[in-house]
């Protein structure tokens, strides 16, 4: 004798088209889980680039927070679709590294720069100019552009644990780094045990992964300490000052910064263009003609 379903979870399966997309609550609320502790990293990542720019890290750690979890809930909410929402690494490298560090401009400017590069992209957004070349962009553009930006986070997670160091000698940019540390090695158990898991399809497989390394790199390395569940978020640097509405606008508009802001709206749009589509293909968001549902939708 079969139970009735609650009126209430007919309606919540019915909103977020959970059965119609094969799946149910139990795996989304797994799935929902392995994307925030996989997209932990961004707020670890981000932080450490601006920082090395000058942005206040910790500032840089609440506003990277604020910005994947309320882009996460306007995806889910608004436009309805299991995807989730956070900063740029591209950007982000391009901000700090080539705005700020290597052409040597203001972090106001840098800031104004990419203000007006999110205005650009919300205009192309709008206009259906970004849902046109979603439709229309090759699948090989596509698939490479997902397997470029998963290359990028790659070699920036390799640095991080120090897998890869910056080659002091002439040649490659890149040399091998302690590969015996601590790091290293838990990094590349890790990822083994995710290729597995990921190919004897174990549900959660990633989840468990994730914590498993996690605790053991808690109780063993030296290095990994408990701060503690909770502290007072703060958008201010350790003098009590802040960034907060300190963009330069009209800095950002001069002629020496505006190829800068072009670049930065060609990145923006090329890579959240490919990874929707690499992520829609992943997902099976795919149309019978390989385009995204995203941009058919719009």
């Amino acid at each position: 004798m079969s139970t009735p379903t609650p009126p209430a979870r007919r309606s919540f399966d019915a909103w977020f088209q959970i059965s119609a997309r094969g799946s149910s609550v139990r795996q989304e609320i797994l799935a929902g889980l392995t994307t925030f502790l996989a997209m932990v990293y961004s707020v670890i990542v981000v932080p450490g680039m601006l920082g090395k720019a000058g942005f206040p890290p910790a500032a840089v750690f609440v506003s990277t927070c604020l910005v994947a979890s309320f882009g996460s809930i306007i995806m889910g909410l608004w436009a309805n679709l299991p995807m989730a929402i956070g900063c740029a690494i591209s950007l982000t490298a391009f901000t700090a590294f080539s705005l700020v560090l290597g052409q040597q401009i203001s972090i106001p400017v840098a800031l104004g720069a990419v203000f007006l590069m999110g205005v650009l992209f919300t205009l192309i957004s709008a206009t259906g100019i970004r849902a046109w070349i979603l439709r229309n962009l090759p699948m090989g553009v596509a698939h490479g552009t997902g397997v470029g930006i998963g290359l990028f986070l790659l070699l920036i997670a390799a640095d991080g644990v120090g897998l890869v160091v910056k080659n002091p000698a002439p040649g490659l940019p890149v040399a091998l780094g302690h590969f015996t540390s601590f790091p290293v090695i838990m990094s590349l158990i890790g990822l083994a045990a995710i290729f597995g898991l990921e190919k004897r399809r174990v549900p959660g497989g990633i989840l468990l992964t994730i914590i498993a390394i996690s605790l053991i790199g808690l109780a063993v390395d030296p290095a990994v300490s408990f701060k503690g569940l909770f502290a007072m978020p703060s958008l201010r640097d350790a003098n009590g000052e802040s960034l907060l509405f300190s963009l330069d606008i009209g800095g950002a508009l001069q002629a020496a910064v505006l190829p800068s802001v072009l670049a930065l709206v060609m990145t923006a749009v090329f890579d959240a263009t490919g990874t929707i589509r690499a992520v829609a293909g992943q997902a099976n968001l795919l149309d019978k003609e390989d385009r995204s549902l995203t941009a058919a939708r719009r």
